[in-house]
């Protein structure tokens, strides 16, 4: 069979992971016009470009379930929100999405942020040069989940070093490499950390937090913990690490991204200086434009023929891996014009699929947001002559998660 469908879908036949972990976009676009929905042995799946059945695959958890013993997350940290499908799904999601509704957002992360990016700037401006991943990015994102974990008495390089081995072994598993070695032996490691630190944080709040919504800083591991869902402390664990990855990774590369496009075109961040209101904008139109998450996977459940959205369509079959690449999606012409363009007063910008859709949906958007436009804002506001160092390459790589693998920026002091 395999043979057969390398014959059918040729160019899927022809694209290697090196090449979508460094410039997918050449070859994404290939596919998208081409064989929307291909067959890439490089991948051992089926690989969606276009955006409507990238859309069914993601809504479609009945077809096309993350719930398969083979899911990256799942082999890593144990069955989460992210690797189930249903109402075991809701039952894993409930307990934590709730403080993340939009209102309850700006109401409980507002200050911190704003106060976490003051403090980062203000240590950054003397310098005249920085790495806005190391420096910015990273360090915001991991203060901003350690403060909605209530990971109190965790150091942020700690929690770096957990999410970093998490990410390290995702990645492993999605490139069709062995999980082995010291790739393991760190994730485990930082699994077994986790985990102390997740019993420590539901056992403090349980001695002394008055258990309200909107208790002390452990009330979200503990309210999980005591929520009528029952999740036992390795699903919390389990959870805790999915919101690392959503929580630290993405939203650090969703920043750097975003500042990357912004000094990457001059006429554009002149447009977003000369109109702050132009920032949120710009923000999602990064998004579309290099999504921090390329990728989700799904199985088949059965047999499913699957339209392209070009006229034809292709038969997945059960078990299938069905790998939807955000990055295609988010570029398809049929609904973005001019689609390789960073055009920050892009209407439709927001119309992309950065956050997903369906049932996995990420309930954290709106936080990443607020820390993305806040960072940047400050940038802008307080860095005058922001630029990128010419010195230094900033090009976005990865296969799953993609930014700068560094961010080195100067300003005039």
């Amino acid at each position: 069979m395999t043979s057969d469908l390398t014959t059918r879908f040729p160019l899927g036949a022809s694209v290697t992971a090196a090449e979508l972990e460094a410039d997918p976009h050449p070859a994404l676009a290939r596919l998208r016009a081409a064989e929307p929905v291909s067959w890439l042995p490089a991948l051992g799946g089926w690989l969606v470009t276009a955006r409507a059945p990238a859309v069914r695959v993601m809504r479609d958890a009945a077809a096309f379930t993350v719930d398969d013993p083979r899911f990256s997350t799942a082999r890593v940290v144990g069955p989460s929100m992210l690797s189930l499908d249903g109402p075991v799904h809701a039952r894993h999601r409930d307990p934590f999405a709730r403080p993340f509704r939009p209102a309850r957002t700006r109401e409980r992360f507002t200050a911190f942020v704003e106060d976490e990016v003051d403090r980062l700037v203000t240590a950054l401006a003397p310098a005249g040069r920085a790495e806005l991943r190391a420096d910015l990015a990273g360090p915001l994102a991991v203060a901003v989940v350690a403060e909605a974990l209530g990971l109190d008495g965790v150091d942020a390089a700690t929690i770096r070093s957990w999410y970093g081995a998490f990410v390290d072994a995702v990645s492993a598993i999605t490139a069709g490499g062995p999980l082995g070695g010291t790739v393991s032996e760190r994730s485990s490691d930082a699994y077994a950390r986790l985990r102390a630190a997740v019993e420590n944080a539901i056992g403090e709040a349980d001695g002394g937090a008055d258990g309200g919504a909107d208790g002390g800083a452990g009330s979200l591991l503990a309210e999980a913990a005591r929520h009528e869902a029952g999740l036992t402390t390795a699903e919390v664990v389990a959870n805790a690490a999915i919101l690392m990855f959503g929580g630290i990774d993405t939203t650090e590369g969703m920043i750097a991204n975003a500042a990357l496009h912004l000094l990457s075109d001059p006429g554009q961040l002149r447009l977003v200086l000369d109109d702050p209101d132009l920032l949120p904008g710009a923000i999602e139109e990064s998004l579309r434009l290099e999504p921090s998450a390329s990728v989700v996977d799904r199985y088949a459940t059965r047999d499913v023929d699957l339209d392209t959205g070009n006229g034809t369509g292709v038969t997945v079959r059960a078990g299938d891996l069905v790998r939807v690449s955000i990055a295609a999606a988010n570029r398809d012409p049929a609904l973005f014009p001019d689609p390789d363009r960073f055009d920050v007063r892009r209407g439709n910008a927001g119309d992309h699929l950065a956050f997903a859709r369906g049932p996995h949906f990420c309930f954290g958007a709106h936080l990443a947001r607020l820390e993305a436009r806040t960072a940047l804002a400050a940038l802008l506001e307080r860095l005058p002559g922001l630029r990128l160092d010419p010195s230094r390459d900033a090009a976005p790589r990865g296969l799953v998660f993609r930014k700068p693998p560094a961010l080195h920026v100067l300003w005039d002091r």
